[in-house]
């Protein structure tokens, strides 16, 4: 069984993210109401926060940054991420994530 927040895509995955920018560090703060909270050393001006989201989760699930695409919620701290890479599945993903956990 997978997590709410992680859930297959033909191909990849797709991601439920509720961010926290302007944080001490990147890093993975948990589950809040079906979304991964991923708190963001960044501020939320000219897309900073979101390229460091799409920086950070290809970092940690081993994948080229041309391969997570924030799908939506440019503007909004709840955002859908979308993660397309041969080879990942859900659980596996929902794995690497929280083994971040912190």
């Amino acid at each position: 069984m997978t997590a709410r927040w992680c859930t297959p895509l033909p191909g990849g995955v797709r991601l439920s993210v509720q961010v926290a920018p302007n944080a001490k560090k990147t890093e993975v703060a948990g589950i809040v109401d079906d979304a991964l909270k991923i708190r963001l050393h960044a501020q939320p001006i000219e897309g900073r926060a979101n390229d460091v989201l799409v920086r950070y989760l290809a970092h940690v699930l081993d994948v080229p940054r041309s391969t997570v695409t924030i799908t939506h919620g440019l503007s909004s701290k709840r955002k859908t991420v979308a993660v397309v890479s041969a080879g990942l599945d859900a659980g596996t993903v929902a794995q690497r994530l929280l083994a971040e956990l912190k």
